[in-house]
């Protein structure tokens, strides 16, 4: 059985493990109130964004753009697929990370042909270990999720894009259904179904007058899809990022949980030995007690 000094000393390292993972608790609960709030301020333009290009599908019909599928259908598009797979830059947050893992996973094995380009320094060092190539690294932090991030890694994949090296592209992230939940989605960017656009939350004014676009439909549309792309991408961004940060806060608050009931346990072993050691000196002083009172009487 382990000795008071032992136990004195687990009893130590636990507190100080406590320490840590209430700090980055807090840290946690601190950058996911920043990043939401980025979302929520960027939030309308991009609402309005879509509610624009559901206007342009309302008013025109037969819209020819190699953002979307044709009116008709989704026809098959053979070819080499891209997919964004979103993670973080290190552990610690439950299963986050391996969920975005294994949606990406899902995708290789429906199509083999499919380019990986990784966000997180997590995602970068799972695909490389297993000797999966990656097609691009974004080295930046997953950390920091910046529009202007998100605008350089759209500019990359709609360049691949446009030029016919990626017919279609996915991006694997985490969506943060509600405050207690969360779910890592493949979700089909490009190209979009015009059913997409068709359930904007927005409160459209009805149609009375024609529009006139300038160009042309297509070249409005040509213009805009980039700074949807974009937008759609920074609230990946942000949502994995949010996830991350809640569930990294979960893990942390299981962790202090844990560590106070090691806490307890470890204070009433503590208590138990360290009376055990107390009866035992009792005991040993009454005899030596005893023996000398019988020798002084001998």
């Amino acid at each position: 059985m382990a000795g008071t000094k032992e136990i004195k000393t687990h009893i130590e390292s636990v507190q100080e493990t406590k320490k840590i993972t209430s700090a980055m608790y807090l840290i946690a609960s601190t950058k996911l109130q920043r990043a939401r709030q980025e979302l929520d301020n960027t939030r309308p333009y991009f609402e309005a964004l879509r509610g624009e290009i559901k206007r342009i599908f309302r008013t025109v019909e037969n819209v020819d753009s190699r953002y979307f599928y044709p009116a008709k259908g989704e026809p098959p598009l053979e070819g080499a697929y891209g997919c964004l797979v979103i993670t973080a830059d290190k552990g610690l947050a439950g299963a986050y990370n391996q969920n975005a893992i294994k949606e990406a996973q899902k995708l290789l094995e429906q199509h083999p042909d499919t380019k990986l380009f990784v966000v997180g320094e997590y995602g970068r060092r799972f695909f490389a270990s297993r000797g999966i190539p990656i097609e691009h690294s974004f080295l930046y932090t997953a950390q920091n999720p910046t529009m202007a991030r998100a605008r350089e890694i759209s500019a990359l994949l709609l360049d691949r894009f446009d030029r016919g090296e990626l017919k279609k592209i996915f991006v694997v992230y985490t969506d943060m259904e509600s405050a207690l939940s969360f779910q890592a989605r493949s979700t089909r960017l490009l190209p979009f179904h015009r059913t997409y656009f068709a359930d904007t939350a927005m409160t459209e004014q009805p149609v009375t007058e024609p529009f006139e676009f300038l160009p042309d439909v297509p070249s409005v549309l040509d213009n805009m899809m980039p700074s949807y792309v974009s937008g759609f991408i920074y609230s990946a961004l942000i949502d994995s990022f949010c996830c991350e940060q809640n569930a990294r806060m979960t893990a942390m608050d299981s962790a202090n949980r844990n560590a106070e009931g090691l806490l307890g346990e470890l204070s009433l072993q503590y208590n138990r030995v360290r009376q055990a050691a107390i009866t035992q000196s009792i005991t040993e002083v009454s005899a030596g007690a005893r023996a000398q009172r019988q020798k002084n009487k001998g």
